[in-house]
């Protein structure tokens, strides 16, 4: 079987079903090794780092407002450490390392506790070593169930993945320091995923509501979703529920890092295919397939409500309230000239040769001051302005920001930006979780060769 990349994005994938509340997770995590078939049946196991050795990692399910209490066991070759992606949380519990803490040796443990202030969809992730870590498995859900949920016939999560594989083995390949992604869009891989399994079908019935939770956990892949044989609203971003669903009329982009809750109809009929795709240039591709047998009910149902709120801090008058521009640069294309590390400049040729690639405002690593040096409770404006050629997804830890909308007024809540190549996009916050949070490019082999910074609040 030839495993080529056209192949592979043109056939579909589907989802395996996670497990229901019934199902506790361990209050250990466990990050090993492991083995998994992840290429089409016919290939070997792929061999994998896992949370409790597998991917997705176990699943975590709360209620708004409970405990999150897991051991980091770290039985891997490299140190690590886990971030809790989304979650409003405490800054010792962040998973940072040099920043929030140190990173877990081979064999040693960390103990993370939290509470989850937020309903809504996250996951959690490697943080150390991240552009490889993550690229051979090491992510998981967590879910957060609202105390009033929606209505639906089954509430499903879907991990959306691309992994870069060799096409005779089947194995990740190795080329985690590959400058060419590096220094252009990013480890790309050639084979698409959900919850890593390669086009497993999940059944379900006509007329049927679903709720979809996707989240994007590739190093560096846009998907750009659409629904076929189904219709619906998208009702949630980055866990934050939307006060008004957006209709799903054509494609959205999923940046890395990035989720969004849909409620959808099934619309295909009886013994049909309905599917979720991505579309590309060179066409769709299938992210999951929903095999139809039966109804749920003779017609569909009409309309959707929101989401019940989270308690997000009061956002409204921005106009008079510190900007802050921070410049997204280098790349291929438009290479840096220079930038610092520390407090050195480089040219930038020394820099290329140190694995630096990019940077922001004129740093190409996270430096000793920080961006934003800001007191508890304030209001700011950030203004991404990307320099490059390549889009880039801008995450904030510790807080969730709304977009500033080309007309001035507030967008949806959000956690991670996408900042298209040439785009400024602006964001609004208030600075109320004290600490030092990370402000890094969740395409992760940007952040690492250079896009990565911080900001401080106390």
């Amino acid at each position: 079987m030839n495993l080529s990349r056209r192949s592979l994005l043109k056939s579909a994938a589907a989802l395996a079903v996670f497990p229901t509340l019934a199902r506790s997770a361990p209050l250990t995590l466990t990050a090993r090794e492991g083995a998994q078939l992840i290429a089409p049946p016919g290939y070997p196991e792929t061999d994998i780092w896992g949370f409790d050795g597998s991917v997705p990692g176990s699943p975590i399910h709360l209620k708004q407002g409970e405990r999150v209490q897991r051991r980091l066991v770290n039985e891997l070759p490299q140190a690590t450490s886990v971030h809790w992606h989304g979650i409003r949380i405490d800054n010792a519990m962040d998973g940072v390392p040099g920043l929030t803490q140190e990173a877990v040796p081979s064999g040693a443990t960390f103990d993370y506790d939290f509470i989850v202030p937020d309903a809504g969809t996250y996951w959690y992730h490697a943080h150390n070593k991240s552009v490889e870590q993550v690229a051979r498995g090491l992510y998981g859900p967590l879910i957060v169930h609202e105390s009033e949920a929606p209505d639906v016939g089954q509430d499903l999560v879907l991990m959306l993945d691309d992994w870069r594989l060799d096409p005779e083995t089947a194995q990740i390949t190795q080329d985690f320091d590959n400058g060419h992604d590096l220094s252009h869009a990013g480890r790309l891989g050639n084979l698409t995923t959900v919850n890593g399994a390669f086009d497993p079908s999940f059944p379900v019935q006509q007329n049927q509501r679903l709720r979809l939770r996707l989240v994007n956990a590739a190093n560096a892949r846009v998907f750009t979703v659409g629904l076929d044989g189904m219709s619906g609203w998208i009702v949630a971003l980055d866990g934050m529920p939307l006060a008004e669903p957006i209709p799903i009329e054509d494609t959205f982009p999923l940046a890395p890092a990035q989720r969004a809750d849909l409620l959808v109809d099934v619309l295909a009929a009886d013994a049909e295919t309905a599917s979720l795709f991505s579309q590309e240039r060179d066409g769709a591709f299938g992210l999951a397939r929903f095999s139809v047998a039966g109804q749920a009910a003779s017609t569909p149902r009409s309309g959707v409500r929101p989401l019940p709120p989270n308690p997000l801090p009061e956002l409204t008058d921005i106009n008079n309230v510190p900007r802050h521009e921070m410049r997204l640069q280098g790349g291929a294309m438009r290479w840096l000239e220079s930038a610092r590390i520390g407090e050195t400049q480089l040219s930038g040729r020394e820099l290329a040769q140190l694995g630096r690639f990019w940077a922001l405002n004129g740093y190409a690593e996270r430096p000793e001051d920080p961006f934003l040096d800001a007191s508890l409770g304030s209001v700011h404006r950030i203004a991404f302005v990307n320099e490059t050629v390549f889009p880039h997804a801008m995450h904030l830890h510790g807080h969730h920001f709304r977009l500033i909308l080309p007309d001035g007024s507030l967008g949806p809540w959000r956690d991670t930006v996408l900042v298209e190549r040439g785009e400024t996009r602006e964001i609004a916050l208030v600075t109320d979780n004290p600490g030092n949070w990370l402000l890094h490019c969740h395409m992760l082999g940007h952040a690492a060769s250079g896009m990565m910074s911080w900001y401080r609040v106390t």
